[in-house]
């Protein structure tokens, strides 16, 4: 009697229902045969020919291809076998290829057309300092003179002031030295780089067409004749298009980065225990 009251229960129903569920699940689902199943597409075999193709400059035989297929499967298998003992997680070289691959869908999905001249121009005159072309100099130097008397100097300077009045080459004049006797279209930091700071100050500020000086180097005083000088500009986007519309590129991959981010980062709550740092889960 009790056991047939028992069969009666309906809460016996329920848990023998309950465990036929699971006994039917675990035959039919547990095994994951899309895990289990790995297919080889035409496509990524194309894609295998392609690559060896590239990096060798010849087609795979058979044997490579089907090498090339063996390798893939064995990488696929063992990456599943690694997921599913769970060592992608906490790894910082995973999280950071997949942080990566992230970023790059995030550039992708802002990206567009070309952008047009308008923009490029805008783009330039926003960011002047990176395309403004320095302002250069062209001159000829005469190295009069390495010591420290300021009579010797002005001799020296006098000395080759007359020869220069006469019609000398500037070239046979003063001390010899491995210093160029000319300089043609240096931007001014090129000059500080071989004589000095003061010097490039004072040869931008020198007399155009005329000896100026005695002008102090890093090698001793100089006669200069400053033969032209250019200021710094801003170059045409004709002549430099391909650099404004690389900084532009990159700009906007940085720009859609940041924007993906920040939209992401509000649906999230993050908790910093450290006491010192609790601060950067509101700055942040």
């Amino acid at each position: 009697m009790k056991i047939r009251r028992l069969l009666q229960e309906p809460i016996l129903h329920f848990l023998l229902i309950g465990i036929a569920l699971f006994v039917v699940y675990g035959t039919v689902a547990a095994p994951n045969r899309t895990d289990a199943r790995i297919v080889v597409s035409e496509r990524m075999v194309d894609e295998m020919a392609r690559e060896h193709e590239a990096r060798w400059a010849r087609k795979p035989s058979e044997q490579e291809l089907a090498g090339l297929v063996d390798a893939y499967v064995r990488d696929e298998i063992l990456y599943r076998e690694g997921l599913k003992l769970g060592l992608d997680r906490d790894d910082a070289q995973i999280k950071r290829r997949v942080r990566q691959k992230f970023e790059v869908i995030s550039e992708e999905q802002s990206a567009r057309g070309a952008p047009s001249d308008a923009e490029l121009n805008a783009y330039m005159t926003a960011n002047v300092d990176r395309f403004l072309v320095p302002a250069t100099v062209s001159f000829e130097q005469i190295l009069v003179d390495s010591s420290e008397s300021p009579a010797d100097v002005e001799r020296a300077a006098a000395v080759a002031r007359a020869a220069l009045v006469r019609g000398a080459d500037p070239e046979k004049l003063g001390r010899p030295s491995m210093l160029p006797s000319r300089v043609a279209s240096a931007a001014q930091d090129r000059v500080a780089r071989d004589f000095g700071e003061r010097f490039a100050q004072r040869v931008q500020s020198a007399t155009l067409g005329e000896w100026s000086g005695p002008i102090a180097s890093s090698f001793g005083m100089h006669l200069v004749h400053v033969a032209a000088r250019s200021p710094a500009a801003l170059p045409k986007l004709d002549s430099i298009r391909p650099i404004v519309a690389r900084e532009w590129e990159n700009d906007r991959r940085t720009s859609a980065r940041s924007d993906s981010y920040q939209q992401l980062r509000g649906n999230y709550t993050v908790v910093i225990e450290a006491k010192k740092l609790a601060s950067l889960a509101v700055q942040r």
